[in-house]
């Protein structure tokens, strides 16, 4: 193994880890641990670990319990000296994540790439001693996290976490990290960042943070996709285009046919056909229908007959196809009328 600082992040890890668990004295107790943990391979419930030692889930619990309070005892005392050291090393990485992170980012960092289970479970065990240090335990809305123990414990950050989720869902709508700020109390947008990053009720997307279940942060399908593409650009786009947008994004599974991108968009009520192939989304104005429609439309909201050319200029505010077409359907449908000199009305029922 060459010699660099994330493998020596590794080999400290491991060697402080190992030093924690010699000052076990029992074979169970320690098998316990490195199990419910995952030290050395998957981690086990507690239904398993007691199948597998003939004792009770209750009383694997009270085992573990028992157990980390003697070692974290241990740590205070000093006489466990790897948690001592490699809480320091903890805090400094989470001091660059903005003071609080999940297990698994903190891990990426503390080995400079993507790390592995056994890697993020050693780290969770170290932070779990740790007096400098305090976990969010995972559940179904925060992630496996750890902060530094001096700007709050884990009841803390859960409260911050959920004033977060609380001020997006108010809002309505994604807003970036330096909104966000604005609109709460938190001294820093970095510390703002790494508290939502532990919840699992947010998603970002181009450092827009919202609701995971919304699409705008959140794309799941094709549909979702081709609307944060078409909202982001601002403006009508041809369906080939998009496809194109879509598989050139950092999206996941973004290699769609350009033919399923144009199914998708037929199908959906948030697009709207202005134009050969060419689409927008319906927030912003337009509405579906023919170009006689449209043109129906226009004379509807009129209070006067129109001149065709006012006509022309009104249906191509929503609908990107040549003059001729319009003039084609103005003077060829039987529901327009003309009534003077290139000037039309609704034919009346």
């Amino acid at each position: 193994m060459s010699d660099t600082p994330e493998n020596a992040q590794k080999t400290d890890f491991q060697t402080g880890v190992s030093e924690i668990l010699a000052i076990i004295d029992q074979e169970r107790e320690r098998e316990i641990i490195t199990r419910r943990f995952g030290l050395y391979d998957r981690r086990e419930t507690l239904e398993q670990i007691g199948e597998l030692l003939g004792i009770t889930r209750e009383r694997v619990r009270q085992l573990e319990k028992a157990i980390l309070a003697k070692l974290r005892s241990a740590t205070e005392n000093g006489k466990v000296t790897a948690v001592n050291n490699l809480e320091k090393t903890i805090i400094r990485k989470l001091s660059e994540l903005g003071r609080v992170a999940r297990v698994q980012d903190l891990t990426d960092l503390l080995y400079s790439g993507t790390s592995n289970p056994r890697e993020r479970s050693q780290v969770a065990f170290v932070a779990e001693l740790a007096p400098g240090l305090t976990v969010v335990d995972e559940n179904d809305n925060y992630f496996h996290s750890v902060g530094i123990r001096e700007y709050g414990d884990d009841k803390k950050i859960c409260l911050e976490v959920d004033s977060i989720v609380s001020t997006i869902r108010k809002h309505g709508e994604p807003l970036t990290i330096e909104q966000l700020h604005d609109k709460l109390s938190y001294e820093h947008p970095d510390y703002v960042r790494a508290l939502a990053s532990t919840s699992k009720l947010l998603a970002h997307l181009k450092d827009n943070w919202g609701l995971v279940k919304w699409p705008t942060v959140n794309p799941k399908n094709i549909r979702d996709k081709i609307f944060v593409i078409l909202a982001e650009n601002g403006k009508p786009m041809h369906f080939s285009e998009i496809a194109k947008f879509i598989k050139d994004s950092s999206f996941k599974r973004k290699d769609v046919t350009t033919q399923a991108i144009h199914n998708e968009l037929i199908k959906d009520g948030r697009f709207v056909l202005i134009g050969r192939g060419i689409y927008a989304l319906s927030t912003w104005g337009f509405s579906r229908g023919t170009v006689a429609d449209i043109i129906a439309e226009v004379l509807k909201n009129s209070t006067m007959p129109l001149h065709r050319d006012e006509i022309v200029k009104r249906v191509l505010k929503s609908r990107q196809v040549k003059e001729t077409t319009i003039l084609l359907n103005l003077q060829s449908k039987s529901q327009f009328k003309r009534v003077a000199k290139a000037t039309y009305a609704l034919e009346a029922k």
